[in-house]
């Protein structure tokens, strides 16, 4: 009896782990990189749930499945595309485990409570304001970074790629045109940068917009930009990022108050080639065989023609739904498997396609050819892409580009070694690297940027 009752004191000793309830963050070690997190649990006696945030993808409030605790055993999914798989063990306030996600593995780790907050960054040499610039009806909230001194200084108006952005252009966590802006500012050029339409602190409506549209924006900012006493309005350019250089080269054919421009990984086709090499790509880089690659390029060709031709919704619909089942048949096996039947995933997924290939932003986007524009621009333009870059490959772009600018003297062409679309040191180029890479550009670039845009003579 004696020994029964200490076994049962021994067993109501035993510490039980504690809730896991509240945020933790860490990050996942895969492959040498570390990838970022944070994840909030809710424990409760009707079981558990949690979401993710994973700042350097740009991901924040994902929806977690099969969130189960047994004892100290923990264990998570994220289901997007191919699911990752968390399986960890509770140690007081750690949590420590393994991560899989289709082929890749890892380890991850969590510590109880929010992420700290970022150090505090240090005072900028220069003056930092904001600055909102309106085009017709639209209002476009920006900042504008001005050089110590008293000027005047040459100027740079930011436009970003495809997509609704911020001034910053972030992109799984970098903040693209938020880099640029700090180092040209601190080199004596003064930036504005702004929110795309409808997005943060400016209006308009992106799925109504065109390129062209975006031109005019930027024209209007170089406009605002002449009534600045510290700018040099003989000396205001246009940098453009993807699509953004399309528009940078509309906006300087357009307007003699350009003084030059700035292609980054700048399309030299119609939207509707770039796009299916893009499909092609992806698809090569999945393994999908040269059968399966043919079917997608004819998809994705039927697609676009019918945007062009301005085809009805139903005929849309037809033609997006065979696309995503010639994509879905090149994804790789143990995939496929997790997106489940065919036609159902078809089902599920066409409704926005359809909708973004109804808006009139495709239908130029898909057409215009940026050569038309190029070619009748005479100022200075300085065009750069990225040997790796898998959305602009410059070896479909590239050439185009030069082609188009060969009668302007003051054209200058250069491709940089290894950089990927954002010109980070990339390893593949593919969209999936950006989020893990360091958030900075290749060695060289900015400082090539800031010496060009100085040597320009005024216009």
């Amino acid at each position: 009896m004696t020994q029964l009752i200490l076994i049962l004191a021994l067993a109501q000793a035993t510490p039980q782990p504690a809730p896991v309830t509240g945020p933790w963050h860490g990050a996942i070690a895969i492959q040498g990189i570390s990838i970022t997190m944070t994840v909030t649990f809710d424990e409760s006696a009707d079981g558990m749930k949690g979401t993710i945030d994973i700042p350097q993808q740009g991901a924040r409030g994902l929806a977690l499945r099969s969130v189960s605790r047994d004892g100290a055993a923990i264990h998570f999914e994220l289901p997007v595309g191919v699911t990752a798989v968390f399986d960890g063990e509770l140690a007081g306030d750690q949590i420590a485990g393994t991560f899989t996600q289709g082929a890749a593995a890892g380890k991850f780790s969590l510590t109880r409570g929010p992420s700290p907050p970022p150090p505090a960054a240090p005072p900028v040499p220069y003056r930092e304001r904001a600055l909102t610039v309106t085009n017709g009806a639209v209002s476009l909230g920006g900042t504008l970074t001005i050089p110590e001194g008293q000027g005047p200084f040459p100027a740079m108006v930011l436009v970003t790629g495809s997509g609704a952005q911020t001034r910053d252009e972030d992109i799984f966590g970098f903040k693209v045109f938020a880099v640029l802006a700090d180092h040209l500012t601190r080199q004596g050029i003064a930036v504005y940068r702004y929110d795309d339409r409808g997005v943060g602190e400016s209006t308009g409506n992106m799925a109504r917009s065109t390129t062209a549209d975006f031109a005019d924006d930027a024209l209007s900012a170089v406009a605002a930009l002449t009534n600045e006493p510290e700018i040099d309005g003989t000396r205001i350019g246009i940098l453009g990022h993807s699509e953004g250089a399309v528009a940078a080269a509309i906006a300087a054919e357009k307007s003699s108050d350009v003084a030059f421009i700035v292609l980054l990984a700048g399309p030299g086709l119609p939207g509707d080639v770039v796009m299916r090499q893009q499909a092609a790509d992806a698809a090569r880089a999945m393994g999908a065989s040269d059968d399966i690659v043919a079917a997608i390029v004819a998809a994705h060709r039927a697609l676009m023609d019918a945007v062009k031709a301005g085809a009805s919704t139903e005929v849309l619909t037809d033609a997006v739904k065979a696309l995503i089942g010639a994509q879905f048949d090149g994804v790789p096996e143990a995939q496929r498997a997790q997106l489940g039947d065919r036609t159902e995933y078809v089902e599920k997924t066409y409704r926005p396609h359809v909708a973004q290939t109804a808006t009139p932003w495709m239908k130029f986007f898909a057409t215009f050819d940026p050569a038309t524009a190029l070619r009748e621009v005479s100022v200075p333009v300085l065009a750069i892409f990225g040997e790796r870059d898998t959305q602009v490959p410059p070896s479909l772009n590239a050439e185009p580009v030069r082609a188009a600018l060969a009668a302007n003297s003051r054209a200058t062409v250069k491709v940089y070694p290894a950089a990927n679309h954002l010109f980070q040191k990339a390893t593949t180029g593919s969209v999936a690297e950006y989020g893990v890479l360091e958030k900075a550009f290749i060695a060289g670039l900015l400082g090539d940027l800031s010496s060009w845009i100085l040597a320009v003579e005024p216009r």
